[in-house]
């Protein structure tokens, strides 16, 4: 609604139509007449209270309003309601407002003008008739006028109320955005404070209780948020800390595994060329078997072709003992048998010199004989007891021979059985031989199985050490922060931390408030 209406509408309503306005206009002289005597009652009520003297410092600020209230009411009485008279008694109301002078002076005070006006129009305006219908005729035309004073103050004061009620109210909404900007600076400065001790590293920090109460949970969601920081911070901190132990720990393990696992590559190549030596062992232990073998069997053979040739010296000899019998019988024809006797003996010497040690004894018994058939040519005469004697030897000589062809069987049979023994051997040595060549190669596969694993090794000792440096880095920046007393220590839901985490008070210090 534009301000004519307003106004239009207000006159309506109280009822200062054109009549009342007129009524209004009469009393202007009478009002203006008694007006400065009014002011003055006016502003002795003014000096006798202190609230409303305070807004005036000397008498020349009084005479101003005075001077001002008076143009004030030449405006009113002359009955101009118009966009003008409003924003003046607005003005009024607005600096009521802003000085701070409550619409009950306000009101006050014209109830003291009024009060002095309205007596003094009585006065002066009362109908001097008698009786009658003119007495009646004035009378209304007083009340009338009465009627419109008491309405154009009315609307006055409704004017200056309710320009003083709206400054008011404006006032408190700026007061009330100054205060919110004053909180919200308050509170922006709290929650800077904050992050510039969240940024510093400082997690002891906590916003203190003074903010405003429409911010309490935005303070108490950023202390819980800071304690929940805190409590993560100082786990990972005890975390990096037993990370840190561990990876330690792992470090020197592989350590100790790279050495031992270099002493076991040694070990095995050592173990693999000690394998190597044995294995050529063997294999020229099982060719020594195998010719062993075959230069056994070459001696069975001779002492069994040995045996076959004493048996025929058993025969021979029992030839000679048979030819010893008929010398008796033969002597004309002694130096025959003498010769064939000589050349028996011959070769009886050669087959005892065979039989070596075993045929010493036939040697003997061949060359007797030899010497027998010499002696047998010149000595005839003694042939016959040199027969028996002869026949005697013959018989010694054939248990000697039968003897040697006993031994030389035994000999033949135990050079059977070493030969069935150095079989066996040479079979053994050949198997181990392969054996061996098998474990050779599981040894040399065992050695290069090693050497993966000390290269896996050499590759995680780096890969530990490149653990241990970001860990190390890790818990550097753990140690920019500064954690609060309480969270010092404390694992997640405020839980002491499990053994083996390896808790560590990165930087301690106390909660701290602004």
């Amino acid at each position: 609604m534009s301000g004519s209406n307003m106004i239009a509408e207000r006159l309506s309503f109280v009822g200062l139509d054109q009549e009342t306005q007129q009524s209004l206009f009469r009393l202007k002289p009478v009002v203006l007449a008694h007006l400065p005597a009014a002011m003055d009652r006016f502003y002795r009520q003014v000096r006798a209270f202190e609230h409303p003297r305070s807004f005036f410092a000397d008498e020349g600020r009084i005479e101003a309003a005075r001077s001002l209230q008076i143009a004030h009411w030449d405006k009113i009485t002359n009955a101009e309601f118009d966009a003008s008279y409003v924003d003046a008694v607005s003005k009024v109301g607005e600096t009521h407002a802003r000085i701070g002078l409550e619409p009950r002076w306000y009101v006050g005070g014209y109830a003291v003008l009024l009060d002095a006006l309205i007596t003094r129009i009585i006065e002066e305006r009362w109908p001097q008739a008698a009786f009658g219908a003119r007495r009646e005729a004035d009378g209304r035309r007083l009340a009338a006028e009465i009627g419109a004073l008491v309405k154009a103050t009315l609307l006055d004061i409704d004017y200056g109320i309710s320009a003083y009620l709206q400054a008011a109210e404006e006032n408190r909404k700026r007061a009330e955005a100054r205060v919110l900007e004053a909180e919200r600076a308050q509170v922006v400065a709290r929650v800077g404070e904050g992050m510039a001790a969240l940024a510093a590293g400082d997690l002891s920090f906590q916003m203190s209780s003074d903010v405003p109460p429409e911010y309490s949970r935005l303070q108490a969601d950023f202390n819980s948020a800071v304690e929940r920081l805190c409590q993560v911070i100082s786990v990972l901190t005890q975390s990096v800390s037993g990370i840190a132990e561990t990876s330690d720990n792992i470090a020197r393990d592989t350590g100790d595994l790279a050495r031992r696992t270099e002493q076991q590559s040694a070990s095995l190549e050592e173990t693999a060329a000690a394998l190597d030596q044995i294995t050529s062992a063997a294999q020229a232990t099982a060719t020594g078997a195998k010719t062993v073998s075959e230069v056994v069997a070459v001696a069975k053979a001779e002492a069994l072709r040995s045996g076959d040739v004493v048996a025929r010296a058993v025969t021979a000899v029992g030839a000679i003992e048979a030819s010893s019998k008929e010398v008796a019988q033969i002597i004309g024809v002694i130096d025959e048998i003498a010769f064939q006797t000589n050349l028996l003996a011959l070769n009886a010497g050669v087959e005892a010199a065979r039989a070596g040690d075993a045929g010493r004894g036939f040697a003997v018994v061949a060359q007797e004989v030899r010497a027998l058939a010499q002696r047998s040519a010149t000595a005839a005469k003694e042939i016959k007891s040199l027969i028996s004697t002869s026949s005697e030897q013959v018989e010694e000589g054939v248990g000697l021979v039968g003897e040697t062809g006993t031994i030389l069987r035994s000999i033949a049979e135990r050079i059977g059985e070493i030969d069935t023994l150095v079989s066996g051997i040479s079979a053994s040595a050949y198997e181990q031989s392969i054996s061996l060549g098998q474990v050779n190669q599981a040894i040399n596969h065992m050695d290069q199985g090693v050497q993966q694993n000390a290269v896996m090794v050499e590759q995680s000792s780096v890969a530990t050490q490149s653990l241990q440096r970001e860990v190390t880095a890790l818990a550097e920046l753990t140690t920019h922060f500064k954690l609060s007393a309480a969270t010092n220590g404390v694992g997640h839901d405020g839980g002491n931390v499990a053994p083996g985490a390896g808790p560590r008070r990165v930087a301690g210090g106390v909660r701290r408030t602004i």
